[in-house]
């Protein structure tokens, strides 16, 4: 395969996994096309702004925008309904009040699309089974579906395969992976509730923060 026929499709929120798969995408010497999706969320702006910085650190000419305002009016999560609250007293029973209803099947339907467009080979997803939050969007057994039915779903001569590298990891293994392949991840971002300072408390916060303490290293992020 020539070097100008290997794209991918790297979805990438601004956050610490999604960016380290790009990271690892670049690395395999494929060329890196970026996918950001506004959707209402409570850090869009700082996602927005920490997405843009990390497509100057890796060198990504080409970059998807999307603004997906219908998921607003779907509600349905704290991440984007405002009128509930984000915890952040520890890892809930069940599925969080943070999970955003079929989010990533959304999101890599639309990849497939712009895969499909682009001659993309990979799309990109920095989806955690082992050390998330418990989102069902995000096991492996349904991110295989969903590639097996955007194959079935577009034209013969498309071939895509769904990249999950981060699927079995913990997230201090994401840290120390990170770390090898010197991603800026002071450009990253977690935080569910705030964009100026990070709020330290909840779930993904707590995740992060973890992840950097076993892995024996300072989050370059500060917190509140």
């Amino acid at each position: 395969m020539n070097l100008e026929n290997k794209k991918a499709i790297c979805i990438m929120s601004g956050g610490m996994d999604s960016t380290l798969g790009a990271y690892m995408v670049k690395k395999m010497g494929y060329e890196v096309i970026a996918l950001h999706f506004n959707y209402g969320q409570r850090t869009q702006q700082k996602e927005l702004l920490c997405f843009e910085k990390i497509c100057d650190d890796l060198g990504v000419l080409k970059r998807y925008v999307l603004d997906l305002d219908f998921f607003e009016q779907i509600g349905a999560s704290a991440l984007i309904d405002k009128s509930i609250e984000v915890p952040t007293k520890g890892v809930e029973e069940g599925v969080p009040v943070t999970y955003v209803p079929f989010r990533n099947g959304i999101f890599l339907s639309i990849s497939g699309a712009l895969a499909e467009k682009e001659g993309a080979k990979i799309i990109s997803i920095g989806v955690v089974e082992e050390d998330s939050s418990g989102y069902p969007d995000c096991r492996e057994s349904f991110i295989n579906s969903i590639e097996q039915s955007i194959n079935l779903g577009t034209k013969e001569e498309t071939k895509i395969q769904i990249y999950m590298p981060l699927v079995h990891l913990k997230k201090s293994q994401i840290v120390q992976h990170a770390l090898e392949l010197q991603v800026p991840l002071e450009h990253t971002w977690s935080c569910y509730k705030d964009e100026e300072r990070a709020c330290g408390v909840c779930d993904s916060c707590r995740l992060r923060l973890n992840g950097f303490k076993l892995a024996g290293v300072k989050d370059p992020l500060e917190y509140q």
